[in-house]
């Protein structure tokens, strides 16, 4: 039987702690849809010249489970989604091993369902499951558990005002009728996540309305606490990546892009295509090599924490490539403190896993800062070809697409002073980087 936590008679969803998935289409594709783009320039400079690379020793950065002593383990604070790593924020599921997931299929009074809960189920899996297994190395199974058939609402899908910007009084009505609907058929007590999955043909849903709730107290079930919910509205067939990059929200990941204040704009200045968290269209949605050390993907040896003021050289294994059987699978990302909450991370992005459709290959610098909350850019992609853009019929950001540096080319960071040389590739496609932090 479904009940409210007992210190309040509803469950409550501050404002906050809702992440919401916005549609967008890439540049070029469905103009109909597409957003008016800002050209924004930052003001950097690239040399194409190379010094010649002289070896020094690397310090490894610090386990999955990073320690606060660690040099280049931003420590978490309280902003939302803090992307801090130094402990784990105990309220979200750590994505390690296998996580079950249960998808509940919510039909309305006003609409009959055009599609069936086996389609729907097949528009997210198992690509979603695939995503993750390739993004973690296989140290992550999301194990989805559809169900097979429709629950019916009390009301009708018009009666919830489902919208993107969502009144918090009937979002509250229709999470609370959807658990209690679902309760006979479902045992949440088996599910480590819960995605309620709405009729896309109801005519209230709004598919901009998808995002992750979280409970200030836990909405509890079957005796369980659930402590937050993805709710679905997408079409059918479904933007790409799009239960990805929610579940991202469930393993305590923050939003990339960028809102307007008016919600006009440019969404995704900050980051562009890269990850999965900025855009669910990105051409690269590979998760950062910073998400993959915050989730216990990437291991000391596989960090590498750049200090003092000579250069470092190393060898930067591409970020998307699968690990070898029985070995390390070589440095993935590269840190560089510049501040009590700030890095600079710096990794190898090419066309392969998650990331083989992406535009431009290269060594990818971004900036990570530890108080910036979820939507208000705790990452941001340093463009090292600041007057070019790229794959304008195919990128979310086009100025952002040709942002890595490339072989043969030098890049110094504007305000950081930080140098970053890219030699060569090597047989294997690992890219050989000398980094000079600034003075």
């Amino acid at each position: 039987m479904w009940v409210a936590s007992p210190a309040f008679p509803h469950p409550v969803f501050p404002p906050p702690e809702v992440d919401v998935v916005r549609q967008q289409t890439p540049w070029g594709v469905d103009r109909s849809r597409r957003r008016r783009r800002e050209r924004l320039r930052s003001t950097a400079a690239v040399f194409t010249s190379l010094t010649a690379l002289a070896a020094t020793s690397l310090i490894a950065g610090p386990a999955a489970a990073a320690r606060s002593e660690e040099p280049c383990a931003l420590a978490r604070t309280t902003a939302h989604h803090s992307l801090g790593l130094d402990t784990w924020n105990p309220a979200y599921p750590r994505p390690v091993s296998t996580l079950d997931a249960v998808m509940i299929f919510l039909a309305f009074p006003d609409s009959q369902p055009t599609t069936t809960p086996d389609e729907l189920a097949a528009d997210y899996f198992p690509a979603t499951s695939d995503f993750f297994r390739r993004a973690s190395y296989g140290k992550f199974a999301l194990r989805p558990h559809p169900q097979r058939e429709w629950v019916e609402m009390p009301q009708e899908s018009t009666t919830y005002g489902i919208q993107r910007d969502w009144d918090a009084g009937r979002r509250t009505a229709y999470l609370r009728d959807a658990v209690a609907a679902a309760d006979d058929r479902v045992d949440f007590t088996q599910y480590d996540i819960v995605y309620l999955v709405a009729d896309p043909d109801a005519p209230g849903v709004d598919s901009d309305a998808t995002k992750v709730v979280n409970f200030d107290k836990p909405l509890h079930a079957d005796g369980r606490g659930i402590r937050r919910i993805v709710t679905v509205f997408e079409q059918h067939p479904p933007d790409r990546n799009v239960l990805a990059h929610e579940t991202g929200h469930v393993f305590d990941l923050p939003d990339l892009y960028h809102r307007p204040v008016d919600g006009k704009g440019d969404w995704d200045t900050h980051v562009g295509d890269w990850d999965v968290m900025g855009s669910q269209f990105g051409l690269a949605p590979e998760l950062f090599g910073w998400h993959k050390w915050k989730l216990g993907w990437l291991d000391r040896r596989q960090v590498a924490c750049v200090l003092g003021t000579g250069a470092t050289r190393l060898t930067l294994e591409p970020l998307s490539a699968e690990l070898p059987r029985g070995g390390t699978g070589g440095t993935r990302l590269a840190v560089v403190r510049t501040g009590k909450g700030s890095v600079l991370a710096i990794e190898a992005r090419s066309g392969a896993g998650n990331d083989e459709s992406l535009c431009t290959e290269g060594v990818l610098i971004y900036r990570v800062t530890n108080g910036a909350p979820s939507g208000g850019g705790p990452i941001e992609v340093v463009d090292a070809h600041p007057e070019s853009d790229a794959c304008w019929d195919r990128s979310v950001y086009p100025p952002l697409a040709d942002a890595p540096v490339r072989e043969g080319e030098t890049f110094t960071v504007p305000g950081e002073g930080v140098r970053v040389e890219v030699a060569d590739r090597t047989r294997s496609g690992a890219w050989t980087v000398r980094i000079t932090p600034g003075a």
